[in-house]
């Protein structure tokens, strides 16, 4: 059961590294850290360190700040096409303690696939729909949004794994139903 549960908190972990890349990081490094929610096995454990985590702080900031101006954040949505994908892989890796019963190669490669299919709606078909339809406007809100969604995304997959895909499913539907809603 706890290969199920890990499995369904990877997927939860790396779909929201796809939105974000340093959320879902700082949330398995915070929670490893300072609680027994998760159990980090080398080498995932360095993500505990004062200086990963601070890092990580830093790095999210960033990404918060530059993901709200417009036009800065297409160039930031162009730096993490390969940052997303590869921090999805670690989350899934680090966060699913899948690592002992699951292939290395498998479990990072299943999180650079979810995070990077994430980030590609996003940026390929959210962000540009946003710009068309607010001329820009939108993005701020629209980010927020985002980092709103990825952190609370995170928390679930750990807490509650399953509910995380639940609530990703739905809002992948939501989305959609949206989309074929203009469409006609």
């Amino acid at each position: 059961m706890a290969l199920f549960t890990g499995v369904f908190s990877a997927f939860g972990l790396a779909a929201s590294a796809g939105l974000n890349a340093y959320i879902p990081l700082l949330v398995i490094a915070l929670l490893a850290r300072f609680t027994d929610l998760i159990t980090l096995s080398p080498p995932w454990d360095t993500l505990t360190h004062p200086v990963i985590i601070a890092l990580l702080f830093v790095l999210a900031a960033i990404e918060f700040f530059a993901d709200k101006v417009p036009a800065v954040n297409h160039l930031n949505d162009v730096l993490q096409t390969l940052i997303r994908p590869t921090a999805g892989a670690i989350a899934f890796a680090a966060g699913s303690g899948a690592i002992g019963h699951v292939h290395p190669v498998l479990a990072l490669a299943a999180g650079l696939l979810v995070a990077g299919s994430v980030h590609a709606v996003k940026s390929l078909a959210v962000r540009p729909a946003v710009t068309a339809t607010t001329g820009g406007l939108g993005h701020a809100p629209v980010s927020l949004a985002e980092d709103i969604v990825a952190t609370v995304v995170s928390l679930i997959a750990v807490v509650i794994p399953l509910l995380a895909l639940v609530v990703l499913a739905f809002a992948l539907a939501w989305w959609f139903w949206r989309k074929s809603r203009r469409a006609v």
